[in-house]
């Protein structure tokens, strides 16, 4: 599923260096370019972006309130600005996050990443949600993660655990997801801790019960 952006700056040139940002991301097309408040408003209206990366400094207008006049389409702001009632405004007015120029490319291939998984969850679950299903869509941990344990990951681990129907064992996570059958199980026992899985030992012949992990509906 591509993700439509608009890349919305004053400055030509940083437009245009955005927007190569964007071109390099699989999964990503940068439809269009404006450079005024105006601008923006019409190519929305014209390109139907999913994403618009939004600057505040415009010549016309501010970029929050082109914010504020949108709708039925996401805003990344991107500004120099660093005041808090500009970022809290720019958060009242429903952008989805806030990156302060100047910014790598690997800042903001993170964000997108970010959003894309975030559509991506919004496509399996429904039509009537959970609470955990809203917990990661807000980005809400319930329990904090124990060092060494990245959020993406846990998130990759709890998905497939999740689909998987029934229980899992560590190796099997592990080559559902590509990690190592320590890190697999790592991440299962923090969802344990968390009280989004549950262990259930499975008995056989001889030897020590196998380890299987199960998701908590």
């Amino acid at each position: 599923m591509t993700v439509r952006v608009l890349v919305v700056d004053d400055d030509f040139m940083v437009a245009r260096i955005h927007s190569g940002y964007v071109a390099k991301l699989q999964g990503f097309e940068v439809v269009g370019s404006a450079h005024t408040g105006a601008e923006a408003l019409d190519a929305v209206a014209e390109h139907h972006p999913d994403l618009v990366l939004l600057d505040i400094y415009l010549p016309d207008m501010s970029g929050l309130e082109v914010l504020n006049r949108l709708s039925g389409v996401d805003v990344l702001m991107i500004s120099a600005a660093r005041d808090l009632p500009t970022v809290r405004a720019a958060m009242c007015g429903g952008a989805i996050s806030y990156l302060i120029k100047p910014f790598t490319s690997a800042a903001l291939a993170e964000r997108l990443a970010q959003y894309a998984d975030t559509r991506k969850q919004f496509t399996t679950i429904g039509p009537e949600v959970r609470q955990d299903d809203i917990d990661r869509l807000f980005g809400v941990t319930r329990a904090p993660l124990p060092k060494g344990l990245s959020s993406a990951t846990c998130a990759l681990v709890a998905d497939t655990l999740r689909e998987a129907g029934g229980d899992l064992s560590a190796s099997e996570a592990a080559t559902l997801t590509g990690l190592s059958r320590v890190s697999a199980r790592r991440y299962l026992e923090y969802l344990c801790a968390a009280g989004k899985a549950e262990l259930r030992p499975r008995y056989g012949t001889t030897g020590r019960p196998e380890h299987r992990y199960r998701w908590m509906s």
